[in-house]
């Protein structure tokens, strides 16, 4: 294998992927804990609040510019049970609120409150840095490296 160091044997396909696996899901948790921490510090908000707010924060009035609570769970990665009481202390918190769909009554649409939408603009540059952060500090690690190099090659995915 020319790839291969002298006497070096490349893993099985099947380890190289949860080798791959491992790193990106330890790149995700460095980055997720990191964000958290300064969200929490700064803002009493965690990152999956953060997220709920920052997908409804896109919605706008007219067709398809809300999200039901299954859109929205798919939208934040959470169960559409977790997604509910996350969205429960938010509405408690003041920072958005339900309403049942006009034309579909058995639909529940969620609004970010003009709090929300406040706490969001004063959170992100928060956000942003402990990203930024945590992405370069993952990039000192070799492991890392390349996966840091892919997340910061894309551009223009919705988050």
């Amino acid at each position: 294998m020319p790839d291969e160091p002298h006497g070096a044997v490349a893993p099985p396909a099947g380890q190289a992927l949860a080798q791959g696996w491992c790193a990106l899901s330890s790149l995700h948790g460095r980055i997720e804990t990191h964000i958290e921490r300064a969200l929490q510090a700064g803002h009493d908000l965690s990152v999956r609040e953060f997220s709920v707010l920052n997908v409804l924060s896109g919605q706008h009035d007219g067709d398809g510019g809300h999200l039901q609570m299954k859109q929205l769970a798919d939208s934040v990665v959470l169960s559409q049970s977790a997604t509910t009481r996350l969205v429960t202390r938010l509405e408690d918190r003041g920072l958005l609120s339900r309403y049942i769909c006009p034309g579909d009554r058995r639909g529940i649409y969620t609004n970010v409150s003009d709090e929300g939408l406040k706490l969001l603009e004063e959170a992100r540059p928060t956000h942003d840095t402990a990203l930024r952060e945590a992405l370069a500090e993952a990039a000192r690690r070799p492991e890392l490296a390349p996966l840091v190099a892919a997340v910061e090659g894309l551009t223009g995915t919705p988050c």
